[in-house]
C-alpha cells in the first residue's frame, strides 16, 4: 500500500495520528490482528504497539518503516507513546473519535495529558476514512474475488433449496459453501428470510421452514485476505404469484437502472434518487426505507453511502452496493443486490449471478 503519512498529517492538521480502528490500522500499517495502536508522528516516527500474542505477526505484516512495540506487565501502552510524544515534541495528537470508546479516551487524557503535558487531543473525524473510499487495483481486485465467492455460494444454494429446509438451515448452508470457496470469514451475519419474515430488511434467520409461495431474500458475504463481499438475492420456492412478481420486477428495474445510469461525477444522494424515484412512481416509495446502498471494501459497510442524504461526488475505484428494495408488512419483501465499482465512464457490477426471478 503506497501512502503518503506526510500528507496524511498535513490534511489532519495534527502533528501525529493515533490509530486505533482494526480496519484503519490494516490499511495504514498492514497489520491483521486488529488489537493494537499505531503512533505516526511528523518526525517520521511509525510505531505498531501490540502484545505478546500479536507481536511476532505484527512484525511480518507491517509496512516497512514500522518499529513494533511490545507492551507489558512491565511497560504499558501509554508509556510507549509518551517515549515517542516526548521525543518528537508532539502537541496536538489526533484520535479517532468516530470508533474510540469513551473509556479509551478518558485513558488517554489522564495518561496522557497531565498537569506538565502540553499535548492537546485533536478529533480527525472521517479523515482516515477518505483515502480508503478510493480502492487500488490490488484491492479491487480481492474486492472481485470476495464477491466472486458469493456467486458459487449462490449457484450452490439454488441446488439445496427446497421446501421443509429452515431459515437457518439456508443460512448454514450459504456460510459453509463461502468457506468452501476460500472465503476466510463472514463480512456480516448472514440473513435468509422466508414468507412474511422478508418484509423485515435485516431479519434474523429463524426456525421457520420454507413453504411453496414463498419469497426467500439472501443477504450474504464474505472475507477474503481481508476483503469484504455482500450480495442478495431473492427467489420463490415454487411459485410466484402476480403480485409478487410485480414487485420483483419494480425491484429488479430500479436496480438495473441504477447500473444503466450511475456516472462518476454524480453526488451520492442523487445515485439513491434514480432507485427511490422510480420506485415512488410505482406506487411503492413508502415502503423502500433504507439507502440504496454503501462503500464495501476492509469493513462491510463504508463511506461513501448512497443515501438521501450523501452530497459526497462519486470517483473512479469506489466500490459501492446496489440494492434498492421494497418490503410489504406482513407479505413478503424484495431486495436485490450486487457490489459495483465505479469506472470511468460509468460502473461495472462484479456480481454476476443471475437477478431475473428465480422459480424453485
Amino acid at each position: 500500500m503506497n501512502i503518503n503519512y506526510s500528507q496524511l498529517l498535513n490534511d489532519s492538521g495534527v502533528s501525529a495520528l493515533l490509530i486505533t480502528d482494526p480496519y484503519n490500522l490494516r490499511y495504514y500499517t498492514g497489520f491483521r490482528g486488529g488489537e493494537g495502536y499505531a503512533l505516526i508522528t511528523n518526525k517520521d516516527s511509525k510505531v505498531l504497539i501490540t502484545d505478546s500474542r500479536y507481536t511476532e505477526a505484527a512484525e511480518k505484516e507491517c509496512y516497512t518503516g514500522f518499529t513494533v512495540r511490545q507492551y507489558d506487565t512491565k511497560i504499558s501502552i501509554y508509556d510507549i507513546m509518551k517515549e515517542y510524544i516526548s521525543r518528537d515534541k508532539v502537541i496536538k495528537l489526533g484520535f479517532e473519535n468516530e470508533s474510540i470508546s469513551y473509556l479509551m479516551y478518558s485513558k488517554l487524557v489522564d495518561k496522557l495529558c497531565g498537569s506538565d503535558s502540553q499535548l492537546n487531543l485533536e478529533p480527525l473525524g472521517d479523515v482516515l476514512l477518505v483515502p480508503r473510499q478510493i480502492k487500488t487495483r490490488e484491492e479491487i481486485e480481492l474486492l472481485r474475488e470476495a464477491e466472486h465467492i458469493g456467486d458459487l455460494a449462490f449457484e450452490d444454494i439454488l441446488g439445496i433449496l427446497k421446501p421443509g429446509m429452515t431459515e437457518l438451515e439456508v443460512a448454514a448452508e450459504l456460510e459453509y459453501s463461502m468457506k468452501r470457496h476460500g472465503a476466510e470469514g463472514l463480512s456480516f451475519d448472514t440473513i435468509a428470510a422466508s414468507g412474511k419474515n422478508s418484509s423485515m430488511p435485516h431479519a434474523i434467520p429463524s426456525d421457520k421452514k420454507l413453504e411453496k409461495g414463498d419469497f426467500l431474500t439472501m443477504d450474504f458475504g464474505c472475507i477474503y485476505q481481508g476483503y469484504c463481499s455482500d450480495m442478495t438475492r431473492t427467489v420463490c420456492i415454487g411459485k410466484a404469484s402476480d403480485e409478487q412478481k410485480k414487485i420483483y420486477n419494480i425491484v429488479l428495474s430500479a436496480q438495473l437502472s441504477v447500473l444503466d445510469n450511475l456516472k462518476p461525477g454524480m453526488m451520492c444522494k442523487d445515485v439513491d434518487r434514480i432507485a427511490r424515484d422510480y420506485i415512488t412512481a410505482q406506487g411503492y416509495g413508502d415502503y423502500f426505507g433504507h439507502g440504496l446502498g454503501h462503500g464495501v471494501g476492509l469493513y462491510i459497510h463504508e463511506t461513501p453511502a448512497f443515501n438521501t442524504r450523501d452530497t459526497s461526488i462519486v470517483k473512479p475505484g469506489m466500490i459501492e452496493t446496489d440494492e434498492p428494495g421494497i418490503y410489504l408488512p406482513g407479505k413478503f419483501g424484495v431486495r436485490i443486490e450486487d457490489m459495483i465499482l465505479i469506472t470511468e465512464d460509468g460502473c461495472e457490477s462484479l456480481a454476476k449471478s443471475p437477478k431475473e426471478l428465480i422459480e424453485l
